[in-house]
């Protein structure tokens, strides 16, 4: 025999039958004149095909393997008309091998007109106190809710949608196309009915069949105390209601902390300035600060302020901390700090008295010239000396 079957197929001789069935589809899918594009693609699809043809059938092997020619005239000579997989019972379905190429689908029937609504996004505007307390606020939506007038169906008052004409209800359409190689069929959504098995004749009037109108709603969103900019709070089935009245989609809230006057956030602590006049600096005083507590509804005296007392001598840029005056921290018992920065002001304007007292103040203390430089600590044997000369 001058044609290798075995070699054809890219099996061995002790191959069993399923491994040459395996083998024969894998190399139809590479050789199909169809997807190959080589001129001799239609003359090795044949080959292959008389290959497994002989060797799918336990006689035609074994007059194969005896040297026969079980394709001649007292072999199978069939030609074409019995050629595997084509309506023969020993082959398979070439819609099969052309679906595993190009991905093609079974039937799926037709598909729901009610499906889920789309999740949506939208943002929040919190003050720094909303933010870490807590506030339960309101929100506008523009969004899609249910048809009150069909109740999600589509259909006007007394109708319902029909079975679709073009497709008797299975959603989708055949089409058959026929070459040398058998039928092929390929199947596509139905244009009639878009694929949904069914019309609706008499739409209603308010949605238009589609069973969901937009409208814009009030939802009332609790936020908990210690958020910030950039979390979103998850609201489960208050986005938009679905085509064909389906279950609402989920609602996110993503929040952003507007910027304060007098604090500034970092974190779970709050920083704040407190402008202190320069005698105060200099003899030390005590003030009542002003906490973020104050903007809380119903905050009391001792919430709302906090004594901070006021060294005598300190300079502009001393920082203290208050302890448990921050912001809660989100999820927990606990809250952060606030830092409280000194800012000594200079008075710019003085009348003649004030001039004078402060040049008295100079005078007694010496400060009418400017030091430049940083001054150098004396060191002990320094201090010494000047105490022996007086």
């Amino acid at each position: 025999m001058s044609k290798d079957y075995y070699e054809i197929l890219g099996v061995g001789h002790d191959a069993d039958a399923e491994t040459i069935k395996k083998a024969y589809r894998k190399r139809a899918m590479k050789v199909h004149p169809d997807v190959a594009q080589t001129e001799d693609a239609a003359e090795q699809f044949k080959e292959l095909n008389e290959a497994y043809e002989v060797l799918k059938d336990p006689q035609k092997r074994a007059m194969y393997d005896r040297g026969g020619d079980p394709m001649g005239p007292g072999g199978m000579g069939g030609g074409f008309g019995g050629m595997p997989g084509f309506g023969g019972a020993g082959g398979f379905d070439f819609t099969d091998l052309i679906g595993s190429m190009f991905g093609q689908a079974t039937s799926r029937g037709p598909r729901s007109r009610v499906r889920k609504g789309q999740d949506a996004l939208v943002g929040m505007s919190l003050t720094l106190a909303e933010a870490a307390f807590g506030v339960t606020k309101p929100l506008q939506v523009d969004t899609a809710v249910l048809c009150s007038r069909c109740a999600g169906s589509g259909s006007a008052e007394g109708n319902a949608p029909v079975t679709c004409r073009t497709c008797h209800g299975a959603g989708e359409v055949t089409q058959v196309q026929r070459s040398f190689l058998g039928d092929i069929r390929t199947s596509s959504p139905c244009p009639a009915c878009r694929g949904y098995g069914t019309v609706i004749p008499d739409p209603c009037p308010e949605c238009s069949g589609e069973g969901r109108v937009r409208t814009t709603r009030t939802l009332n969103v609790k936020v908990p105390a210690g958020v910030d900019s950039g979390n979103r709070i998850h609201l489960a089935a208050q986005g938009e209601v679905g085509p064909g009245g389906g279950p609402a989609g989920d609602l996110y809230v993503e929040l952003r902390v507007e910027a304060h006057e007098n604090f500034t956030r970092k974190g779970s602590d709050l920083e704040t300035v407190v402008r202190v006049p320069m005698t105060a600096a200099a003899l030390g005083t005590s003030v009542k600060v002003p906490t973020l507590d104050a903007e809380k509804e119903g905050a009391t005296e001792e919430e709302a302020l906090v004594d901070v007392e006021i060294p005598a001598g300190t300079q502009s840029g001393t920082r203290i901390t208050v302890r448990g005056r921050g912001v809660p921290k989100l999820r927990s018992n606990s809250r952060g700090d606030m830092g409280v920065t000194f800012l000594v002001q200079t008075p710019t304007k003085l009348d003649p008295e004030q001039r004078d007292l402060l040049r008295q103040l100079a005078d007694l203390r010496g400060e009418h010239e400017v030091r430049v430089g940083h001054a150098k600590e004396k060191g002990f044997f320094g201090k010494l000396r000047d105490a022996f000369e007086g």
